[in-house]
């Protein structure tokens, strides 16, 4: 690949839009053989709990004061959602529109980096295309994995994919969540339908249902709401959309982009979503750490301003990133 020139600075507004677009994701219940779906609804559950946080070691070391303390009530308000007495099976519905044109960043400020950036884009789709990333987001829909919480301990997990008239049906626990390395055909056809989107082929809007066994009357579990007014009556609200239970579309676009396994951490995280810095703010850790070389920051500079093109695992990693989307602009120091 031709060496970018030395004069190119990185542009101070660089932007992309999110290639991966999805919806929110509405939930269902009904039962596994049956046809007929029924929204679920968030009910409210006021309860009287214990106090269990860890506490001031004046208090624990005082047997007195810790009764007093104990004996409080910790009355709490709080949004729930299950599955109805008569229902055994959860149902989430959302759509994915997959989009195309990578090579233009949708805000650029500096012609000669756009065009050295356009340069290195082009260079990696002639060389790899884009079915290395599409089958990791096929199989990311396969496994279930933006099922989140309520993947764990279903009995059975049936996905079903759709593109128009075309159609493929998945059993989520024969697909894993740590590797990629599952073939077979229906994830192979639904691979290049979503690398035909990526690479502007054709319009691609898929649309994906899963069917989790759970049991009769089981919690089911929707996105949780950022509780900002401190004087909410309610210590946990839940997302919902129409007044149908529901998970965020960010929650949705997180699981799908979690194809990242080849961060230094791998062998501990497995796969991690894709992130610049490689966090994993459930763990509190960046996986990618601009030191070690390995963060988006430095592979896309040395890339696309010095021409120091990163072995091939990492350049799946900085197409991924520019497939996410957000802001990537060189800040003032």
């Amino acid at each position: 690949m031709a060496k970018a020139p030395t004069a190119v600075k990185t542009a101070s507004v660089l932007a992309f839009e999110r290639k991966l677009a999805t919806s929110d994701a509405v939930m269902y219940a009904g039962n596994w053989q049956g046809t007929g779906w029924e929204p679920i609804r968030l009910q409210e559950k006021a309860v009287r709990g214990t106090i269990s946080n860890r506490l001031k070691n004046a208090l624990v070391n005082d047997p007195v004061k810790l009764d007093a303390e104990i004996q409080k009530a910790n009355l709490q308000r709080v949004d729930v959602a299950a599955l109805p007495a008569e229902a055994d099976t959860l149902q989430v519905r959302f759509t994915l529109r997959v989009l195309g044109n990578l090579s233009m960043p949708s805000v650029c400020n500096v012609r000669a980096y756009q065009d050295a950036l356009q340069q290195v884009i082009e260079g990696y789709i002639a060389e790899h295309g884009f079915s290395t990333l599409a089958h990791r987001y096929a199989t990311n829909l396969a496994n279930g994995r933006f099922l989140w919480r309520n993947r764990i301990g279903a009995e059975k997990i049936e996905i079903t994919v759709k593109k128009g008239s075309e159609a493929w049906t998945f059993n989520a626990h024969d697909y894993p969540l740590r590797d990629f390395t599952a073939q077979d055909e229906a994830l192979q056809t639904l691979s290049r339908e979503i690398e035909k989107g990526l690479r502007g082929e054709s319009f691609v809007l898929l649309e994906v249902s899963a069917n989790v066994l759970l049991g009769y009357g089981q919690e089911v579990f929707p996105s949780q709401e950022l509780v900002l007014d401190s004087n909410s009556t309610k210590s946990r609200l839940l997302y919902q959309v129409d007044n149908v239970a529901g998970m965020h579309s960010q929650k949705i676009g997180n699981a799908v982009r979690t194809i990242d396994t080849w961060h230094p951490r791998v062998d501990e995280l497995g796969a991690i979503a894709i992130e610049p810095y490689g966090s994993v703010t459930s763990r509190g850790i960046a996986c990618r750490q601009p030191k070690e070389k390995m963060d988006f920051y430095t592979l896309l500079d040395n890339w696309v301003m010095k021409g120091q093109q990163p072995e091939v695992d990492q350049q799946h990693y900085v197409m991924a990133i520019l497939i996410r989307g957000g802001v990537f602009g060189e800040k003032s120091e």
